[in-house]
């Protein structure tokens, strides 16, 4: 076997891996006759590739395109209406301790780092972070063909790399380049996977069995991520860290009015993120239709709360 095509065979048996292990520390077990069915797209997609793409070059294309192919044969059952949380006992142990962990961690650190640095130094940290994500969401407008999208957010990068002194400053929103973020979930459910069940993750918080291999994936076909090697990583990490602080900072009265001044706030949680997340979406079918009781606007609050 030529050498370019087992670096596609080795890459795509490593998606397939990484996919069964991040199924399971989600918590989403498929059935068993869902593993033929992986192992025959993943022999598919080999085959297809090494076949009509012999050059070397195409193997980190090969190993996205077979990693999607994967999540998009694991979808699980559930779609834009109501709600279906089998997971609820673990989800509610998990959200207790994202509760403890904001409490003694995230919010006395957000507080103090409100208190300490000066709003316009916050902002730039925070613009600067943005910045630095566009290229992650151009990538996910270009796997929905979304190439208008993709067009703005390129322009509204490059403005604020260069006119905006490598991100610090945003100018480009006040030409018209306002930010259009796009993350792998939503490209999922462009393909037409469903959202599956309701899923809370520790410490990010709410989420779905889509939205939460969305993350892997973005976390892995991120162009600032392959592009910048430690010890430069650390600081876009660094900045990731002090824009959720500042978000957490910025949001604090919405945010405790949700996690500690609702009856129950795992319900009220779920419920709000499920609701902004389909509106997002374009799938404005709300989640109150699965819950006794009222209902909740469809509205950003605090961008996913713990993203």
């Amino acid at each position: 076997m030529p050498e370019a095509h087992k670096s596609v065979h080795n890459l795509l048996i490593l998606c397939h891996r990484t996919i069964s292990q991040s199924l399971l520390i989600l918590g989403f077990q498929p059935s068993r006759n869902m593993w033929p069915l992986i192992a025959r797209i993943i022999q598919t997609v080999t085959q297809t590739i090494m076949h009509q793409f012999p050059s070397p070059k195409i193997v980190p294309l090969c190993g996205m395109l077979g990693l999607a192919a994967l999540l998009s044969a694991c979808e699980a059952p559930g779609g834009p209406t109501g709600i279906s949380d089998p997971y609820e006992q673990s989800n509610r142990r998990t959200h207790a301790f994202n509760l403890a962990v904001d409490q003694a961690i995230a919010s006395p650190a957000a507080d103090a780092y409100g208190s300490i640095i000066p709003e316009p130094v916050r902002d730039g940290l925070s613009n600067v972070s943005d910045t630095l994500s566009i290229p992650g969401s151009v990538l996910n407008d270009i796997l929905q063909l979304s190439f208008g999208d993709a067009v703005h957010n390129t322009g509204r990068f490059l403005v604020n790399a260069t006119i905006g002194l490598g991100g610090v400053f945003d100018p480009a929103t006040g030409m018209g380049l306002e930010e259009r973020d796009s993350d792998f979930g939503e490209t999922l459910a462009r393909w037409g996977v469903t959202e599956g069940n309701y899923l809370v993750l520790p410490v990010y918080g709410a989420s779905t069995e889509r939205d939460g291999l969305g993350i892997i994936v973005d976390w892995i076909i991120d162009p600032v991520g392959q592009l910048v090697s430690a010890p430069d990583s650390y600081y876009t990490t660094a900045l990731k860290g002090v824009e959720i602080l500042d978000d957490r900072h910025r949001y604090d009265d919405l945010i405790d009015g949700v996690l500690y001044e609702s009856a129950d706030s795992y319900t009220q949680l779920r419920l709000t993120y499920l609701d902004n997340r389909r509106f997002e979406l374009g799938q404005a079918a709300s989640a109150a239709s699965g819950e006794e009781g009222g209902g909740a606007a469809n509205y950003d609050i605090y961008e996913d709360f713990y993203e």
